[in-house]
């Protein structure tokens, strides 16, 4: 055995040698690439923390039983290997199971994944955005950000985007045959509304920005049915153009090798989901997330409706400004969607005026009901996200809804509909700043995408107790899977069969 390939050998054995530094300066011939990708398979190469540890075939080799983190947890490699899911064909190649996983061409800087993510996996990112999003960092666009999620009482949110991340990492790594492992810098949900457009630049051409290496982009949405313009331009090589379809992603360098720009949107809103990836473990966002996330959603009482309550952040975020006029983003989105918010009406509220010193923005962050005509629902919710919720998960399920109607109807099921009153309305809409108008021009649907349909208030009584039920579930698995991701100091897929009872944690 040559010097390099012994080298090799002892870096496989110690995980302490596993660092940049070596990475960078090792030069890894065609037969040493062999030899590490051969080791990698045979041993599952696990993740904890963006570090390779404990490089042993199986847990029973270990002398010493796993030491306990900060959270009296066992430190876990990962409760769950990170593996290239099957279905992802990153060359649109057709391999067998005993095929090596096909190489990509030389110095690959982009690749479209078709139908990356499902239409229900789009749809449920889109309620995500909808009903928690605030301005964006730049004008006509508004984002969600995963450590907004968490600072406003949303932290169980964050569960649909944890095995798309893995996912997407898992594809960048494996097409641009990265020999190391890479953290998530960014990740957010943007829409880009009208008049959003951005252009020529790469994605690292701030010095601020010089750590992102990847970036990933899945749509949510397509163009042509849901808004117009929005088409992603490279300046050089192939895809390009790029037309979004929702499910679609598309990978590529962030440095000069991909400068590009999008067309301005003209009608609709253009939604999509963003990560940026680096090799710097000082920007990775999870240390971040997990601060919050252990302050706001450790603890976690089944059938405490308070444990995921929406908490709105300052007013300012959710005003979004437009041509020298605007509105707040919270009474747009219901507002289109043909609700608007009234006053709670109960002995602590005075339903039939605002005081003169106060700013009526402020009233969305106290109690209110929602109405839709001259009706009020009867139901009195926490404060403007939390109606906002409700509203934008019907619209989500509302064919799951009408289907459990259907099948009550004809007899072959038994749905029992929560009582809450619909009355009429007596002038208890609250008096609240909002351009109407330009609320439809900015978040209206284009091009009839959203299928007409009468409200059902039982169908709405029934979204709001359904948005109850998958609310406390994803609260529940998040209070289970935090210790773990706490005790490994990263956010993975935890495995749920096999997560240890250990001191009172678990399920």
């Amino acid at each position: 055995m040559d010097s390099d390939d012994e080298m090799l050998v002892r870096l496989l054995e110690d995980e302490q040698a596993f660092d940049d530094d070596i990475w960078e300066h090792l030069l890894i011939t065609a037969s040493l690439q062999n030899m590490l990708d051969a080791e990698a398979e045979k041993r599952k190469r696990p993740r904890c923390g963006g570090r390779l540890v404990n490089i042993v075939k199986s847990q029973s080799e270990l002398k010493d039983p796993l030491p306990l983190g900060p959270t009296n947890l066992p430190v876990f490699p990962s409760t769950a290997p990170r593996l290239r899911p099957p279905s992802l064909n990153f060359l649109a190649m057709t391999t067998t199971a005993t095929s090596p996983p096909p190489t990509a061409t030389e110095d690959p800087v982009r690749l479209l994944i078709p139908g990356f993510l499902s239409p229900e996996t789009c749809k449920e990112l889109e309620f995500v955005h909808r009903s928690c999003g605030t301005a964006g960092y730049r004008p006509s666009v508004v984002s969600t950000s995963l450590p907004h999620l968490a600072a406003t009482g949303c932290g169980h949110l964050l569960l649909p985007f944890v095995p798309i991340r893995e996912r997407l990492r898992d594809a960048v790594e494996s097409f641009f045959s990265c020999h190391f492992d890479l953290f998530v810098e960014f990740t957010g949900l943007v829409s880009w509304c009208k008049g959003a457009s951005i252009g020529w630049h790469s994605d690292d051409n701030k010095p601020y920005l010089r750590q992102r290496a990847f970036t990933a982009v899945c749509y949510l949405n397509s163009h042509g049915k849901d808004y117009k313009g929005g088409i992603l331009q490279f300046q050089d090589g192939e895809p390009s153009p790029v037309v979004p379809v929702a499910g679609d992603a598309v990978i590529y360098t962030a440095d000069n090798r991909n400068v590009h720009c999008v067309d301005e949107v003209t009608e609709g809103e253009r939604l999509t989901l963003t990560l940026w990836f680096t090799r710097d473990s000082a920007y990775d966002e999870d240390p971040k997330l997990l601060k919050f996330l252990s302050q706001t959603s450790w603890s976690y009482k089944p059938a405490d409706q308070n444990s995921y309550i929406p908490l709105p952040a300052s007013d300012n975020m959710y005003w979004f400004s437009y041509d020298q006029s605007g509105f707040d983003i919270r009474c747009a989105r219901v507002h289109i969607l043909g609700f608007s918010f009234h006053a709670s009406n109960d002995e602590k509220s005075n339903s039939a005026s605002v005081a003169p010193t106060e700013d009526p923005i402020e009233l969305l962050g106290k109690p209110l009901r929602l109405g839709r005509g001259n009706d009020v629902f009867g139901k009195i919710f926490a404060n403007s996200l939390h109606a906002l919720q409700v509203v934008q998960f019907y619209y989500w399920k509302v064919p799951e809804l009408a289907e459990r109607r259907k099948h009550t109807t004809v007899g072959s099921e038994t749905v029992c509909y929560p009582t809450i009153q619909v009355q009429q309305s007596s002038g208890m809409e609250l008096p609240l700043p909002c351009n109407h108008g330009l609320a439809q021009t900015i978040f209206g649907s284009y091009g009839n995408a959203e299928p007409e349909f009468t409200l059902e208030w039982d169908d709405f009584m029934l979204a709001a107790v359904l948005w109850e039920n998958y609310s406390d579930e994803l609260k529940r698995k998040l209070s289970t899977f935090l210790p773990y991701w706490l005790s490994s100091e990263t956010i993975f897929v935890v495995d749920s069969s096999e997560i240890t009872q250990v001191r009172g944690y678990g399920n």
